[in-house]
């Protein structure tokens, strides 16, 4: 839209001077300047913050990929856990949706969005096998 010789990309139309977007503009000016900075740095500072993997949500196993660890005795300790979690984050900054998740000793399927590993299978398992319906891998 062109007003004054002024072009305004992707405005519908410019409000008016007693529109409530225009005063919802000067409510805005309101706020006390570094107000959401003090807040921001607040919680970041806080001591259940400290590590940012707290506030991350946590991986859950399906009840097949439950059953699966328990039979074929994959050892899913505290430090596994942690890494699953940040090939979860890296699968979902590249924008998968399910992934092929490699360990030295294991593999994992999970559903990226909701944070949920399907199926889970150890080193003999991964022998030979074909994996499908998954968008991408991340090896770790």
């Amino acid at each position: 839209m062109i007003k004054e010789g002024i072009l305004y990309p992707n405005v519908s139309r410019i409000p008016a001077q007693g529109d409530s977007a225009a005063s919802e503009a000067k409510s805005a000016k309101d706020i006390k300047p570094g107000e959401f900075d003090r807040a921001l740095n607040d919680a970041i500072k806080s001591p259940s913050n400290e590590n940012i993997g707290q506030i991350r949500p946590g991986v859950k196993f399906s009840s097949h990929a439950s059953q699966r660890v328990q039979e074929r005795k994959i050892n899913v300790g505290p430090e596994l856990m942690s890494k699953v979690n940040d090939a979860i984050d890296k699968a979902a900054a590249k924008g998968l949706e399910e992934s092929l998740i490699l360990t030295a000793n294991s593999a994992f399927i999970v559903n990226v969005k909701n944070r949920t590993i399907i199926t889970a299978m150890d080193k003999e398992g991964m022998s030979g096998n074909v994996f499908t319906n998954i968008d991408g891998a991340v090896i770790i």
